[in-house]
């Protein structure tokens, strides 16, 4: 069974949104030709609670050495806890927990961060759990080629190293098969942020406690989720003792980012965002029937099943003008239309005060994820009276929208994760509202 016939919302390439039937038992899925473990379809009934565990399974890490006790960086553990999306509807979601190999040199136990990956894909062979165990994952079927590769476990590893614990999210859709990916919805990925460290806590036979701190770490796709979930924390998830948050060029503000990244090296990206837009609105379906040509709901439909480096190889610097029947981009039509001017207005992250300390940091150059917007967020937390430590990350401007976006990643990470860990170790942060108008 394809993809294209288990989740019927990748019927995008029509416009049209129809119900599906869950899988048969022991179904076997595949997504351009990489077979998605069982683990990954969700059973029929889903608990009641936020957070609970579903499932779980040991998850064999394709980069592991081993340690005079253990394993390490540590013993990992699949699992599947249940979560509920932006429309109050239950939902599964899997991800990975790690049980670091190493001690806890700080005050208090042990501590948990929640790591949101950045942009993987959208089909399920892209998801993080899964690279994970693989490491890179080739496929190809019905001449559909797939590459993805683990690029989160430099900062898992790093995490790992200071003792920390790590549980990642894979985000709602992404491995699990009965619905698709729902990228970059503020709701559905805050939601599985804060699930990820209730689900954590809930396995057995680990060295973290209920009264460990916990911390978000998340760049690009996974700083707007953490950001996101800082702001729900308060109404969504107070049981959860988040202490400190690293959001790393945080996609804040939908509408200037979908303007940035048309034409790029990432345009792929904006299909993967429309077509988790159509899955949580269904009556934007009909919209886009009006305005997308044959060929943009092709592009559509075959970006639903694609991973970063796919997107990237088979939509290189294409604008999504050429998907329409206008000729208008994706960012005039959503100016243009007022349905879709408000659903990403509802997107927007830096309206609500968030929970502990952030560290907002984002590249001065970066026009993929812009710059500008990220550091609105900043201010606009500011404002609320939030404890905000922003981080303008100077690097010149490479002429690459992907390489000045994810140059702040790499040159900044060490940094980044020496600051969660101080925060998570007792030490306090000072705010740097006071100084952020004068910074760029």
């Amino acid at each position: 069974m394809s993809l294209r016939t288990r989740i019927p919302v990748a019927l995008l390439a029509a416009a049209v949104v129809v119900s599906f039937s869950p899988l048969p038992a022991h179904a076997t899925v595949t997504s351009r030709g990489v077979t998605i473990p069982d683990f990954y379809t969700p059973p029929s009934t889903l608990p009641s609670a936020n957070g609970s565990l579903i499932r779980s399974e040991p998850l064999p890490l394709a980069l592991s050495l081993p340690g005079i006790d253990s394993t390490l960086p540590g013993t990992a553990t699949r699992i599947m806890y249940k979560s509920t999306d932006s429309n109050g509807n239950p939902v599964a979601v899997t991800g990975a927990y790690i049980d670091p190999a190493l001690p806890w040199a700080g005050l208090g136990p042990r501590p948990l961060v929640v790591l949101a990956p950045g942009t993987m894909g959208q089909g399920d062979q892209c998801s993080t759990s899964l690279a994970l165990q693989r490491g890179l994952i080739i496929g190809s079927a019905d001449n559909q080629t797939t590459i993805s590769i683990g690029y989160e476990v430099l900062a898992m590893y790093r995490l790992l190293a200071k003792g920390i614990a790590v549980v990642e999210t894979d985000y709602v859709g992404l491995g699990t098969t009965d619905r698709l990916h729902t990228y970059v919805n503020r709701v559905d990925e805050g939601h599985a942020v804060l699930d990820a460290a209730r689900a954590a806590k809930a396995l057995p036979d680990t060295s973290i406690i209920a009264k460990s701190a916990v911390g978000l770490y998340g760049y690009s796709q996974g700083g707007g989720a953490v950001a996101s979930a800082a702001e729900l924390q308060a109404s969504y998830a107070p049981d959860v003792r988040l202490k400190a948050t690293y959001s790393g060029a945080p996609p804040a503000d939908l509408a200037a980012v979908t303007a940035a990244i048309d034409g790029s090296e990432l345009v792929g990206a904006l299909a993967w965002a429309v077509n988790g837009f159509v899955q949580s609105e269904p009556e934007l379906a009909p919209l886009l029937d009006n305005y997308l040509s044959d060929s943009g709901k092709a592009a559509l439909k075959n970006l639903s099943t694609m991973c970063v480096g796919d997107a990237i190889l088979g939509y290189l610097d294409q604008h999504s003008s050429a998907w329409t029947k206008t000729g208008q981009s994706l960012s005039d039509i959503i100016q243009s239309e007022p349905g879709l001017k408000a659903y990403l207005g509802q997107q927007l992250i830096g309206t609500k005060k968030p929970t502990g300390v952030v560290r907002v940091a984002t590249g001065v150059s970066d026009n993929l994820v812009p710059h500008a917007q990220a550091r609105t967020m900043a201010a606009d937390w500011c404002k609320l009276g939030g404890a905000v430590v922003y981080a303008p990350v100077s690097l010149p401007d490479v002429g690459s929208p992907l390489l000045n976006h994810f140059g702040p990643l790499l040159t900044d990470q060490g940094t980044a994760v020496d600051w969660l860990g101080l925060r998570l170790a007792g030490v306090p942060a000072i705010s740097t509202c006071a100084i952020l108008p004068i910074q760029p």
